[in-house]
């Protein structure tokens, strides 16, 4: 089985799965995400975003191909460029963070070990950069696939509550430590890259 992991850019945008390669849940405002859908314009805000953020930063994000069909993906950015990160409770991302906005592994690719090669290839990215550590928003109420990554799994997989919440607590993975991953906790990660959602959706927060 061969596999790799590309850098996303706008040529390979198209081979996150839909409706993932137009959602716009974490890269607009709630009140410019929800326009977006409504006026049919969220695969290009999604383009935009991307491009944005590929000129500003670098590459927000990394694709996952077997035998050259796309698996999984994974997509994180400095907080600066997530509008919707502010708009949570437990908000903002540490300053020596970037942002873990969403992760999946596709059907039928889980189980292969392919959740733990991505975040440490995104770990060893950010730690090239001069970050320290990664941060999400977890669902306390996770009960069925959403933009927002359940927050038990995040647990699973070594992520530490740094800002509780009822529903929205932030949790942070220290980078250096997804080098050095166990067995259980890889396992864990192949679960929590599984549930992320097929079909993500705008959702009130």
């Amino acid at each position: 089985m061969g596999r790799r992991l590309v850098p996303l850019t706008l040529d390979n945008l198209s081979d996150l799965p839909q409706p993932c390669r137009s959602c716009v849940f974490w890269e607009l405002d709630p009140v410019r995400g929800d326009a977006a859908v409504k006026g049919g314009r969220a695969e290009r805000e999604k383009e935009s975003w991307i491009s944005a953020v590929l000129l500003e930063w670098g590459s927000c994000g990394r694709v996952v191909y077997v035998d050259d069909v796309p698996a999984g993906f994974v997509l994180y950015a400095p907080p600066a460029y997530v509008p919707r990160a502010t708009a949570f409770p437990t908000s903002p991302v540490s300053p020596d963070a970037v942002q873990l906005m969403t992760a999946l592994i596709l059907p039928g690719y889980q189980g292969q070990g392919l959740g733990r090669v991505m975040v440490q290839t995104v770990a060893k990215d950010l730690i090239r950069r001069g970050f320290r550590a990664i941060e999400a928003f977890g669902d306390a109420r996770w009960k069925e696939p959403a933009c927002v990554l359940p927050a038990d799994h995040l647990l699973a997989v070594g992520f530490k509550t740094v800002r509780p919440h009822p529903m929205h607590p932030r949790l942070r993975l220290e980078l250096r430590t997804t080098l050095s991953w166990k067995e259980d906790v890889e396992l864990a990660l192949d679960r929590l890259l599984g549930a992320v959602q097929k079909e993500p959706a705008l959702r009130p927060l």
